[in-house]
């Protein structure tokens, strides 16, 4: 089977990964979790996880009727590294949900146009009328973490983006617009597993992107820009909340509880619902550098 890229994934695997993360994916077992700084050394049962989802599937059909009925608006920024589980969180979140009133909104690369434009403008355009609820996955903090990485701003363009960013999302939250902002946090050996197993299997290659190699070997530079931007960004009126996303299935549970739990709705059930597990879901201080902690 031709593996995409010529197998980069597999040879990075092979011959530049680090010894640790290498060991740690070789002598794991299936549902071992690949972290030692991870609260739990296996992930979640079946039947645990399906009956945590079932009771939060149905409090998020209420969630939306609610939104729909009242006219509130409903807006979620989903971020993370390659690989940390974004896509599978959001069709969890959105499994059961009218996509006439949900929807996911990931924007690709800037046209020329886009481009000179004031850098948050083509968000905007995307952000909820009263009734609905809009997920983006990734958003402008492309600006603050992917584009540095790569080159792809200055450093004068990065430093403006943060002098605006915080009167920015406080103006949405001013506005009315119920705002989260939600980091999916995922260990450097659990990535590059997760990104072995898109290279080998046809239905999940689609996934990869140049980008997605590339940065494999920028795990350092992405940290210090997931720091600074951490940092920089957490706010009172937006605060960061941060889901460790080794185990993906405690990672959806806790960004399902945390949607649920930051919205009144009519049949809002906070005791069924839950809290997010602490031991992997809370502020900046969550987040790890990720190398085998």
């Amino acid at each position: 089977m031709d593996l995409p890229f010529d197998g980069a994934i597999s040879r990075y695997f092979k011959e530049t990964a680090p010894k640790a993360v290498r060991k740690a994916i070789e002598n794991a077992g299936k549902d071992e979790i690949l972290s030692k700084g991870y609260a739990y050394r296996e992930e979640i049962g079946k039947k645990d996880y399906e009956a945590a989802m079932e009771v939060l599937q149905a409090q998020l059909v209420r969630l939306q009727a609610d939104v729909k009925a009242t006219g509130k608006r409903l807006m979620v920024v989903f971020e993370g590294r390659d690989a940390a589980g974004k896509g599978g969180t959001l069709k969890a979140v959105t499994e059961n949900l009218n996509p006439r009133g949900c929807q996911v909104v990931a924007l690709s690369k800037p046209s020329d146009r886009e481009a000179t434009q004031w850098y948050f403008q083509r968000y905007v355009d995307w952000f909820p009328a009263a009734g609905e609820i809009i997920l983006l996955d990734r958003s402008w903090y492309n600006r603050g973490i992917v584009e540095p990485v790569f080159g792809f701003c200055t450093e004068n363009q990065k430093e403006a983006f943060f002098r605006q960013l915080p009167d920015f999302e406080d103006m949405i939250v001013r506005e009315g617009i119920t705002f989260l902002k939600i980091w999916l946090d995922v260990s450097r050996p659990e990535q590059l597993r997760r990104m072995l197993d898109r290279e080998k299997d046809p239905l999940k290659q689609w996934k990869l992107s140049p980008i997605d190699v590339e940065g494999l070997t920028k795990w350092d530079a992405y940290c210090e820009a997931i720091a600074e931007t951490l940092e920089r960004s957490h706010t009172g009126h937006a605060p960061w909340v941060v889901v460790r996303s080794d185990d993906k299935k405690r990672a959806r549970l806790a960004v399902i509880q945390t949607i649920l739990q930051a919205v009144e709705f009519k049949g809002k059930d906070s005791k069924a619902i839950g809290q997010p597990d602490p031991l992997i879901c809370g502020g900046p201080e969550m987040w790890s550098d990720g190398e085998n902690d």
